[in-house]
């Protein structure tokens, strides 16, 4: 298992791109890898043929365990990947001659389906690399569903003495009450970009302390610039932008008059914390495997038209797992807009190693008093989560007191 990206601890196998007894080319697609940000393909480093998978799709593996066998032709099959060649011998040691060599040669997924299975290896002929036992041997014994006989050797991967004995009680009773209601609970895997989110955002809740403060601004004359805005764009053949375009630039400014917000924490054990002069600005987005913040680099440099088109191309590419680690990696500052979703007010977690991120809530039109009469408005509510070990309540006020001047004079954004 290779290492994809600069978070990543393992990978799940997505899907295998050759099969066992294909001929595989060096630069050839062996298999496509989900890491905790995108799906990656992988590409064979050496040329030969695909001898066996040993990790199946859907599957984790540690980074550095092998997951495929590469025949080199030189009589013996090697892991697909050089870095990896010492683990490879072990787990052909250990699958091969323990026990004075009685034991089998079977693949890490056989003997797995042989211990759940309850399945006689004893006269399954192996049809792997030195007659190793593979998935697609077990296909007539999976098919009868015949279990291992009592007495009958110890199953690959058990100890000797320790198989679960068979017991001659009555057949064991369902501890669901009987009921003509079908609907129960189901089994549904977890992805590998869910499982990291998880992870890392429990880390987050627990170890950084957060601060949150909250503001309101008028966002009417915010809204009447982008209709107008809009109206020339289309005019012009061009796309449109949104809220959310003009949001990025305007924390992209804000963030260049207060560079101390642009901070990381560099930990307990350190004496310094590092203020970014780069302006990366992280977009949180709702994939269907899960939360991804592709970064929009060197944000305060470009135009609100320019940052609409990345950030329309960084959404596709999330909705598709097709983001690179440079795509989702580097970023200073994160924004997560639930507005679209009509949510008005919401705070959330910061993303690791920021030290902020700011909470969008949905433009509404309001009742607002403009000097002595009572108008509808649109206005919007957002709120900066920050790590309090860096800091403090006033400098988290001033930055969104610069950010709701920019919101309520919209010019300044696109100057």
């Amino acid at each position: 298992m290779p290492r994809l990206s600069d978070t990543m601890g393992e990978g799940a196998i997505s899907t295998w791109r050759k099969q066992p007894g294909d001929a595989v080319a060096v630069g050839d697609v062996l298999v496509e890898i989900e890491t905790d940000k995108a799906v990656m393909e992988y590409e064979a480093y050496e040329a030969g043929t695909l001898a066996e998978i040993l990790v199946p799709e859907g599957r984790n593996a540690d980074i550095g365990v092998p997951i495929a066998l590469l025949d080199d032709g030189a009589g013996g099959a090697a892991p697909s990947a050089p870095a990896v060649s010492s683990l490879a011998v072990s787990s052909l040691a250990a699958n091969g001659t323990a026990n004075g060599g009685s034991r089998q040669l079977a693949s890490p997924l056989v003997r797995k389906l042989a211990r759940e299975k309850h399945l006689d290896l004893s006269h399954v002929t192996g049809s792997g690399p030195g007659g190793r036992i593979i998935r697609a041997d077990l296909n007539d014994l999976l098919a009868t569903g015949a279990p291992a006989p009592t007495g009958s050797a110890v199953l690959p991967g058990a100890v000797a003495g320790s198989a679960a004995p068979v017991s001659s009680a009555a057949p064991a009773v369902s501890a669901e009450p009987e009921t003509d209601d079908v609907r129960g609970t189901r089994d549904v895997p977890i992805s590998q970009v869910r499982r990291v989110i998880a992870r890392r955002l429990a880390a987050s809740a627990s170890e950084i302390p957060h601060f949150y403060v909250t503001a309101v601004a008028d966002a009417q004359a915010l809204m009447d610039l982008r209709a107008t805005l809009n109206a020339q764009l289309t005019e012009a053949g061009r796309a449109k932008i949104s809220v959310n375009d003009l949001l990025i630039r305007a924390c992209a400014l804000a963030l260049r008059a207060h560079p101390d917000v642009n901070v990381s924490y560099g930990g307990d054990a350190s004496s310094v914390m590092l203020v970014h002069d780069r302006i990366n600005i992280g977009v949180a987005v709702a994939a269907e495997s899960g939360l991804i913040v592709p970064v929009i680099r060197d944000a305060d440099t470009k135009t609100v038209t320019q940052l609409g088109a990345e950030a329309k191309t960084l959404v596709a590419l999330a909705a598709e797992r097709r983001l690179t680690p440079a795509q989702t990696s580097g970023g200073t500052f994160t924004i997560s807009n639930l507005g679209m979703y009509g949510v008005e007010h919401f705070t959330a977690i910061i993303n690791p190693p920021e030290s902020a991120i700011l909470a969008v809530g949905a433009t509404t039109r309001e009742p607002t008093v403009v000097g002595d009469t009572l108008e509808p408005r649109y206005r919007l509510r957002y709120t900066l989560s920050v790590d309090h070990r860096v800091i403090d309540g006033a400098l988290a006020a001033k930055f969104l007191q610069t950010l709701t001047t920019l919101i309520e004079r919209p010019w300044t954004i696109i100057a």
